[in-house]
Order: C-alpha cells, then structure tokens, then sequence
C-alpha cells in the first residue's frame, strides 16, 4: 500500500515514534507493518492481530507509558531545533533510504541540500598515527574542495580530524551519531558537533536524549555508509568499526577505497586487509572520482550546476561552461558552441577531453549527449 512522497503530519510523527519505540521492531519490522497497513496510524488503529506482532509487543505499543513517551520525544524535539524525519517523506536522505534497512525515523540538527547526494564518507581509527590525521585532513579538505560532503561519525582521531577539515575548507559535513543529538560522544567533541549542525548536519536513527551504547554504534555505522556514494577508510586495525562499515558499505553497493599505511603498524593492517580483499587504493580524491559511477539521479551541485558523475566535480570552468551548454537530449556540436559562446577549435578540444572521461558521447557525428 506504500505511502506518497510527502511531509507527514504531526500525527504520522507521534504514531512513528510510539512504533519506534517498541524493543522487537526494528527497522525492517517498521517498514513491513506501515507497508501492510497504509501508514504508522493506521497501524496503531489495530488492537489485536497485528500481522504477527507478538502480543507484549502489541501491548507496550498501546500503552500509556508509550503514548507519554513518544510526546515527550517529539515535544522535546520541536523545542530544540531538531526535524523528525520518517522514510517517506521528501526530505529523507535519497541514497540511505537504498539501503536494506533504512532508520524508518531520522533526527536531525542542521539541514539537507541536495548536493548532499555527492557524499563520501571517510573513517578510521580512533587511535590515529600523526600520518593517518594528515591522510584523513588531505583527503577531507580535497573532498570539500571539490564540492563533496564528508560524512563520519564524531569519533575521536580519523572521524573528528575529517569533519574539522571538511569545515576548514569551507565544505559541508555530516555527522552521524551513536547516541541522541543531545547525547555527543565523545564530549569534547561537543563544539565540532555544533559546528556541523551549522554547516551541514547532525544525525541519529535514536531519540534526541538516547545514551550512546556499545551496541549502537555498529549499527551507526550502516548510515555512515548509506548516506555515501563511496567510503574512504584512512587507517585501521584488524578489528576495527571503520571495517565493519567498509563491510556495510559492500553490502549496500557503495564503492570501498584504502589509504595505504606502514606496513609495520598495526594500524595499518585493516586498511591492508581490505586492498587484498578488493577495496581500491587511492592516493588522491581524484583517483576516488574516477571510480565511481553515474549517480542514480541527477543532482546538483553547490554552484547549482545539473551534476549526473561525480567525475564533474573535477573539471576546471572551461570544461564546466561546455559541458552545460548541452541539453538534456541530443545536441549538435553547433549549438554547443553557440551556447558557450566559446571558439569552435577551444569546444571541440574540451570536448576531446569530456569524452575520454565519459561524461559526453558522440552519437551520428555531430550529435553530443551528456553520458
């Protein structure tokens, strides 16, 4: 029965959120009972029988315990700034909403653009080496540069110094948490958290006060991933979270690169494990823009230009003035020209250019189509 695209009322968010609450229904239960009955109120219409919901389950559902819960949850977040998203409505991360088991609620502090679309994640050790926070600075200031934004997760040493360098750099960046909003582990990572509520976004699949658990943060770890077009791991051991989501990141589709370490530090023996097992070893972010793929929709970027590859963030203005100045269909080469208002001989040059990295293809000749 599935439900529109669309902003929920204030409603659909209480009955989300008393759905939410209920230890057994986890994400994948959620999407299954709304899908089945049309929408989490109509779920809670149900007082018996409730598609296999075991009957504890049904009680605690319709409790006043929860009913007094869940309003003290949403109150709670209109009074501190911060958005109750559920996985329908327009302004739900696209990419994580892929995922096998996407949060069926999000809260967040800040705001989602769409050029958060272009996102990469970079994670790695807390206990990183002086090399390891240069790899994760380097890469995260290139990857804001270019218009990407960094997602990690707060923690100390590689996640903190990507979201700092992100900010530096002018970028957007986005934090996804273990615990609630209100609730930022570490807490000297405090400041840095408001920062990127300032300039991008927090976020938890948890209420606003949630404790962080030792539980909750390999589950984090599949939104890192999700809300990624690929996942950049700087340093890691052998048993480490930033593996497990290169490992979700698999899993969800999502493209897996590692920075190569010393091979005599055991911090560098996660980031070696997943080169043996296939994941790509990158010394640049332009290298990461080569490997991936066409977007599943287009986008836009922070000039609002229509972006289709993550390869466009890498070109210069010239490349960028021709590479608009075809249409959405077939274009003839005329028009490009006289659309760009540049040279014949400086547009089929950039045009050589644009081929040989697969963002325009020839068709009859004289004839473009953006690829």
């Amino acid at each position: 029965k599935g439900m529109d695209s669309r902003s929920p009322t204030e409603k659909e968010l209480l009955s989300s959120i008393q759905l939410s609450l209920v230890k057994g229904i986890g994400p994948c239960r959620f999407a299954e009972l709304v899908s089945h009955y049309g929408s989490a109120c109509q779920v809670l219409e149900r007082r018996t029988d409730l598609h296999g919901v075991p009957e504890n389950q049904v009680q605690f559902l319709h409790s006043q315990e929860n009913r007094d819960q869940a309003a003290k949850i949403l109150a709670y977040c209109h009074s501190s700034n911060i958005e109750v998203l559920v996985s329908h409505s327009d302004q739900y991360p696209p990419l994580l909403r892929e995922i096998h088991d996407p949060p069926p609620l999000l809260f967040i502090r800040g705001n989602r653009l769409p050029r958060d679309d272009l996102s990469l994640a970079i994670v790695g050790t807390r206990f990183a080496s002086p090399y390891g926070l240069e790899m994760a600075r380097r890469f995260s200031t290139a990857a804001a540069q270019v218009g990407f934004t960094v997602v990690s997760g707060l923690a100390r040493g590689i996640d903190g110094m990507a979201h700092q360098a992100a900010l530096a750099a002018g970028g957007r960046t986005i934090a996804v948490l273990g615990g609630g909003l209100d609730r930022v582990y570490p807490a000297e990572h405090g400041s840095l958290a408001q920062q990127a509520a300032e300039a991008g976004m927090l976020m938890s699949e948890l209420p606003p006060l949630a404790s962080p658990t030792a539980g909750a943060f390999p589950r984090r770890n599949r939104l890192i991933s999700g809300m990624a077009l690929g996942v950049i791991v700087v340093e890691a051991p052998r048993r480490s979270g930033a593996l497990i989501t290169a490992q979700l990141a698999l899993e969800q589709g999502r493209e897996v690169f590692a920075i190569p370490g010393q091979i005599d530090r055991e911090s560098s023996r996660g980031c070696h494990q997943l080169l043996r097992d296939g994941a790509v070893l990158v010394e640049s972010v332009s290298q990461v823009i080569e490997e991936l793929g066409p977007l599943a929709r287009t986008t836009s970027d922070r000039d609002g230009h229509r972006v289709k590859r993550p390869a466009e963030l890498d070109l210069n203005e010239l490349e960028r003035t021709v590479l608009d100045a075809i249409g959405e269909g077939l274009t003839s080469i005329d028009q490009v020209i006289r659309s760009s208002g540049l040279p014949a001989a400086q547009v089929l040059a950039v045009l050589s250019v644009l081929e040989v990295r697969l963002l325009v293809s020839r068709e009859a000749g004289q004839q473009l189509r953006r690829c």
